[in-house]
């Protein structure tokens, strides 16, 4: 496949830039710590790639038939995360001395279910199969193009968890680590419901 090179270029830019998966990623890390999160990572990852592979067997044509499902699939993300970002903005901080706080934070099936409501993913899955599966055996290439997506998006999503550790750890005060949740669940709200004006 000579559009390798490309395609994992693509995938990076698309696992790391900022949106609401790397958001959440980030404040379950720095509320949770990184044995936490690491489960939802894998979560995410795989569920998008999932999707990938479900868009180059035709589930993708069928979704771009059915222009109301692709708006109700939008409406349900948009507010499943705005649900999110309450839920961050009104968590507390974790205590040093209280090892076990009740924030459970975010679900291996709820950002996987999230990642399947998010037309975004579904739209990057499409690009991805349109893009660059070409001729020859489609199958394999499909198989491949998924299977690389969950490689390179692994240690993307891994990266947002260990900035969010890291910026647990350096802030000094249960009142700081309150800002950092309500800029959070803020970032989180603007990209939810930029999805559905943009």
């Amino acid at each position: 496949m000579p559009s390798l090179l490309p395609f994992l270029l693509f995938a990076f830019v698309a696992s790391i830039t900022p949106g609401p998966t790397n958001i959440l990623v980030f404040s379950h890390s720095a509320r949770r710590g990184m044995g936490a999160t690491w489960p939802i990572i894998v979560a995410a990852c795989v569920a998008a790639a999932s999707i990938v592979f479900a868009v180059g067997l035709g589930v993708g044509e069928t979704l771009l038939k059915f222009p109301r499902v692709q708006q109700a699939m939008a409406w349900a993300g948009v507010l499943w995360l705005t649900w999110l970002a309450w839920q961050i903005f009104q968590s507390p901080a974790p205590s040093l001395e209280q090892a076990d706080f009740e924030d459970e934070g975010v679900g291996m099936v709820s950002i996987a279910l999230l990642q399947v409501v998010n037309p975004k993913v579904w739209m990057m899955a499409i690009a991805v199969v349109s893009v660059f599966v070409s001729g020859g055996d489609r199958a394999m290439q499909v198989v491949l193009l998924a299977l690389l997506f969950l490689l390179v998006s692994l240690p993307c999503m891994t990266l947002w968890a260990l900035l969010g550790v890291g910026s647990a750890r350096a802030l000094s005060s249960p009142r700081a680590f309150k800002r950092m949740n309500h800029a959070l669940a803020l970032m989180l709200l603007v990209s939810a419901w930029l999805t559905v004006f943009v």
